[in-house]
């Protein structure tokens, strides 16, 4: 095992680590920027709402296909690369959406946003590439807090922004944050010094789209045009039977864009199902407890609050995930990613049961997303820990993007389940019911301990610090510095 870095060394890693954790809480504002908006975006566009909920669904289609591609072009190409070209994409679609005055730029400008989150993953790879072995549990932590972190704090910026200038405003402050964090990547994050062998399967990327794209929607879009309706059933069974002829195509290929056969791996498996499960569990929250605060007092259970109150109310949650980094850190390295990704779904758990026994008081929907939070804190930093010690050191790009993929996948299903939960709840009241919010919090806790029961299947092993230290046999010298693009 290697020595001890020096505290010279220790010191230089941390401008990596900050800019990386800025560049995915970036990632995550994204989602939450147009949130304070959605609801004048027809008046503003002159366009009907089923068409301007697009303005949202387009963002996370985008996201959930960029993921596992972005990661393996970081493999072979270098991925501090593809993170530069993802930052401009960002830059471009702000610009765009920052200049539209109708649906379709500001869809395509939101499009590209949305390409930022393959970053997340990306920047996870480049720590295990470039940081001190005993440093990535560390880093690796905050860097999967910062998701929930930026969408937390995001809020009520946004809201605040929003409030106090023209809507466009939203999308220049969005484009100044992207040109900045481009400057800062190209300036701190090291160049890619090894890469993966092999080329790239533009096939098999447009056909991960394609049936991804098909899927996505059809559950987005399945509370709108109803769930029996000839577009939903033709695209969901259409992307599922596309999704299958695309596995199968993968595994002939020697160089597949995603690599089934290291996906099929079981500690790889295991983490991908309690990623989707615990996906849909923390997403859960962000469709009921807003919904809560917001409702009017005169439903008899909501709170009647106005969206910057939400937001602040909201917003420690994103500070817990921050505050959980470093014990989820010490947790990873002492007692293994398994462990901890189990102690996830026991905090989480709690939290729903808390929910389920009073949410009627803030304080109550205050500390209950606060400890939701907490176990997002520590079960996102177990994740992408147990994927990289049950990878090669050249696949943690793609192997993370598609880790990524599937919290994508819960989050995508929690938005349409808990939807079509309280839209049936609300019919012939006019607005969710009680009853309604008590079973979204139900499955939710259900959804919580189906991801516990897929971490005990994980194959025990040793403490994933230790498979960094096997995997890695090459550290920069000096660690990481300042490079030229």
């Amino acid at each position: 095992m290697k020595t001890a870095q020096p505290a010279t060394t220790v010191r230089r890693s941390w401008p990596l680590i900050a800019v990386l954790a800025v560049t995915g809480a970036c990632a995550s504002f994204m989602f939450t920027l147009v949130v304070p908006i959605q609801a004048q975006l027809p008046e503003l566009l002159n366009a009907p709402r089923e068409a301007t909920a697009w303005v949202v669904t387009i963002t996370l289609l985008t996201s959930a296909v960029v993921t596992p591609i972005s990661g393996r072009l970081g493999d072979l190409l270098g991925k501090r690369k593809i993170i530069l070209v993802l930052l401009l994409a960002l830059i471009v679609g702000n610009i765009l959406a920052a200049a539209s005055t109708n649906l379709t730029v500001l869809l395509v400008g939101r499009a590209l946003q949305g390409l930022m989150t393959g970053v997340i993953p990306l920047g996870i790879a480049v720590l295990r590439d470039h940081l001190p072995a005993q440093r990535v549990g560390g880093a690796v932590a905050l860097i999967s807090a910062s998701f929930g972190f930026g969408a937390a704090l995001g809020l009520p910026i946004s809201s605040f922004i929003a409030d106090s200038f023209d809507w466009h405003a939203l999308f220049w402050t969005a484009t100044v944050l992207g040109v900045v964090l481009l400057a800062l990547v190209a300036w701190i994050v090291p160049k890619d010094t090894e890469f993966a062998a092999g080329s790239f399967d533009y096939v098999g990327a447009v056909g991960l789209s394609f049936s991804l794209s098909a899927i996505l929607v059809a559950v987005a879009q399945g509370n709108t045009w109803g769930w029996n309706s000839p577009a939903t059933l033709i695209l969901g069974i259409g992307g599922v039977l596309a999704l299958l002829a695309w596995g199968a195509f993968e595994l002939r290929l020697k160089d597949p864009v995603v690599d089934l056969r290291v996906a099929a791996r079981p500690a790889v498996l295991m983490t991908n199902l309690a990623s989707i499960a615990l996906g849909f569990a923390f997403f859960s929250s962000a469709v009921l407890f807003p919904q809560i605060l917001q409702l009017p007092k005169s439903t008899g259970f909501g709170l009647g609050q106005t969206l910057i109150a939400i937001g602040l109310i909201l917003a420690p949650a994103g500070l817990v995930q921050i505050a959980m980094a470093p014990i989820a850190a010490r947790l990873n390295r002492t007692v293994g990613g398994r462990a901890t990704l189990v102690l996830s779904a026991v905090v989480i758990a709690f939290a729903y049961v808390l929910a389920l026994l009073a949410s009627t008081e803030i304080w109550h929907i205050l500390l209950a997303n606060a400890l939701v939070g907490a176990g997002i804190g520590i079960g996102y930093s177990a994740m992408p820990m147990l994927i990289m010690g049950a990878v090669k050191h050249t696949e943690t790009g793609a192997a993370n993007g598609l880790n990524s993929l599937m919290r994508a996948l819960g989050t995508s299903s929690a938005a349409a389940v808990m939807g079509a939960i309280l839209a049936a709840s609300s019919a012939g009241h006019g607005a969710p019911t009680a009853a309604g919010f008590q079973l979204g919090f139900a499955i939710a806790l259900g959804a919580t301990v189906l991801a516990g029961a897929l971490a005990l299947c994980i194959p025990r092993s040793q403490p994933e610090e230790a498979h960094i230290v096997a995997l890695t046999s090459i550290q920069p010298a000096g660690g990481p510095g300042p490079s030229q693009p």
